[in-house]
């Protein structure tokens, strides 16, 4: 049998309130979808269906593991889609993108060097071996140049590692300008599409990405899951990333006499993730049968909603370039975990003050003098990123929140 699929992406506890210290309830704002997106109804009723007949993916006969088997290969043909995979590309579920990116960094060939950029999250550069880190460019012609620079220079494979959307600042990356240098290289380059997955189009052939890497919670779906998906030839020549049943093929009576699966499955060790991975895929369909231009203006007009009405003395952190949903900024003399905690308790607002996981870039911005007046945590911004269940009415009561503060 096959579960039907929902196309409702609808967040699911939109009607979510808090208690303010007057006693009044108002409906929660959430503002921290860069960090950790609610389900939609497609990731809800996915899960409501694949529960009653939950069963060991990949073993068993009987109707929960046939189900089960079905589901969980549905859900990678869907992300498969949704990435738009090509011949002989794999995809692998892994538990989030930090986990999918260690997992290639794993399979690189013996002398790989890495090409990142300071920028990068810490899941995209702290994994990689024998790294080069390029300082952060000014603008996308610096970030082509710079790589086109350092990619030239260096024998050997080259893998450059490159953040498809900023997890501080929003600005989107010229991933495309970025992988064609490299490719003329003989370079191969990873995105990291955690922050662009959900706001944008992750085709790899549009990307001229050779690896994507995603994550479930930001997209919309349950914690617990990610995707790595490209080239097959790297991952099927590296040992396996957890080895255990399900990665073998044949295990013999002596230490190290195993034969290894290929495909995905070498890299997917032990019970598989089938809620996260069924998940994963319905929100993916929902996504590919909906309008995505549609909902990139709508997030546009929330983020000029926002700044044109902030306060002037409040300070937006990064290029005037095209962003997804993310705002970082600084309000001179508040601190931004102080601030965050009183947009919470006082507001009914939820937004997220700190690093980010991307302590260099974060520093490198905090450089300002605007932030230095910030009084007891000068390496801290505060950070909005919308998503689907934001409204005009948040965006309003965070700014007039803002603004009495």
């Amino acid at each position: 049998m096959t579960l039907a699929l929902c196309t409702d992406l609808s967040v699911v506890g939109d009607d979510l309130t808090t208690t303010l210290p007057g006693g009044e309830r108002v409906r929660f704002a959430h503002f921290d979808y860069a960090a950790s997106a609610p389900a939609v109804r497609a990731a809800y009723e996915a899960a409501t269906a694949i529960l009653p007949y939950a069963g060991s993916v990949h073993r068993g006969t009987g109707l929960r593991a046939e189900t089960s088997t079905l589901e969980y290969e549905r859900a990678r043909d869907l992300v498969g889609e949704f990435v738009g995979v090509r011949p002989g590309d794999q995809v692998v579920f892994t538990r989030n993108t930090t986990d999918a990116l260690n997992l290639l960094a794993r399979c690189l060939p013996e002398g790989t060097t890495t090409i990142v950029f300071e920028g990068e999250h810490h899941a995209n550069l702290l994994p990689w071996p024998r790294q080069i880190r390029l300082p952060l460019p000014g603008s996308a012609d610096e970030a082509v140049a710079a790589v086109e620079r350092c990619v030239r220079t260096v024998e050997g494979p080259v893998l450059v590692a490159v953040t498809g959307a900023s997890n501080v600042t929003g600005e989107v990356w010229p991933v495309r300008r970025i992988a064609d240098v490299a490719h003329a290289h003989g370079a191969r380059v990873l995105v990291d599409a955690a922050q662009l997955a959900p706001h944008a189009a992750v085709d790899l052939t549009g990307l001229g990405a050779d690896y994507l890497a995603f994550s479930g919670h930001k997209l919309y779906a349950p914690f617990g899951a990610g995707v790595l998906a490209g080239r097959s030839d790297w991952l099927d020549a590296a040992p396996p990333y957890l080895a255990g049943g399900g990665a073998s093929a044949s295990v013999g009576g002596q230490p190290g006499d195993v034969v290894w699966k290929t495909g995905p499955a070498r890299h997917e060790g032990g019970t598989p993730n089938l809620l996260g991975a069924v998940t994963i895929g319905a929100v993916c369909a929902a996504l590919l049968r909906t309008d995505r231009d549609a909902l990139h203006e709508r997030e546009q007009d929330l983020l000029e909603r926002l700044r044109s009405g902030l306060p002037g003395e409040v300070s937006i952190f990064g290029p005037d370039h095209p962003r997804v949903g993310i705002v970082s900024l600084a309000l001179p003399g508040h601190d931004p975990v102080t601030l965050a905690a009183t947009l919470a308790q006082q507001h009914g607002i939820g937004v997220r003050a700190g690093q980010f996981c991307a302590h260099p870039l974060v520093r490198r911005l905090t450089g300002s003098a605007a932030v230095e007046q910030c009084a007891t945590a000068p390496d801290s911004l505060l950070r909005i990123s919308f998503g689907l269940g934001t409204t005009d009415q948040d965006v309003d009561r965070l700014i007039g929140a803002l603004s009495r503060l």
